[in-house]
C-alpha cells in the first residue's frame, strides 16, 4: 500500500510540474510591453511605436496605454485605441489567435491605422491600413514584439 501511495504521490507531483514548470516570457498571455514596426508594401519602414497591452477580464478586449510614436510620420498624437483579440492556446504558456488594434488620429486629419494579424506567443505579425482625409493613407505588414 505504501508504494502504490508513493508511485501516486510522484505522480501527482510529476503532473503539477509539467502543468506549471514551464515558464515563457509572454506567461500565457498578451499582457505587457510591446514595440511594434511597420513597414510599406516595398519594405520601408514607415511607422514605430510602443505600447502596453492587457488583456481584460472578458478575454476578447484588450487594454491599450502608453502608446508613443517613435516616428514622425502622420499625426496620432492625441490618438485614441482600440484593441481585440481571440485567444487560443496551450498549458506550456504558447498563445495564439487573432489581433486587430486601431489608432484613430486626434487631429482635424480624422486618419486610423488599423492593424490585423495573428498572436504567436511574443510576436504579433499581419497587415495594417491607414485611411483617412489626408496623404498618410497607407498599408504594410507589421510586427510586434513583446519586450
Amino acid at each position: 500500500m505504501t508504494r502504490k501511495f508513493a508511485i501516486a504521490m510522484l505522480l501527482v507531483a510529476g503532473m503539477a510540474l509539467v502543468g506549471c514548470g514551464s515558464s515563457s516570457q509572454n506567461g500565457g498571455n498578451v499582457n505587457g510591453n510591446w514595440t511594434a514596426a511597420l513597414q510599406d508594401a516595398n519594405g520601408i519602414p514607415v511607422f514605430a511605436f510602443t505600447t502596453n497591452l492587457a488583456a481584460t477580464g472578458n478575454g476578447s478586449a484588450v487594454t491599450v496605454s502608453n502608446l508613443n510614436f517613435t516616428t514622425n510620420s502622420c499625426s496620432f498624437s492625441a490618438a485614441t485605441e482600440t484593441a481585440s483579440f481571440v485567444l487560443s492556446g496551450n498549458f506550456n504558456g504558447s498563445v495564439t489567435g487573432s489581433f486587430q488594434l486601431a489608432i484613430a488620429s486626434g487631429g482635424s486629419s480624422n486618419d486610423t491605422l488599423t492593424l490585423t494579424g495573428k498572436v504567436n506567443g511574443n510576436t504579433i505579425s499581419g497587415t495594417w491600413t491607414v485611411t483617412g482625409t489626408t496623404n498618410c493613407a497607407a498599408n504594410g505588414t507589421f510586427t510586434m514584439t513583446k519586450v
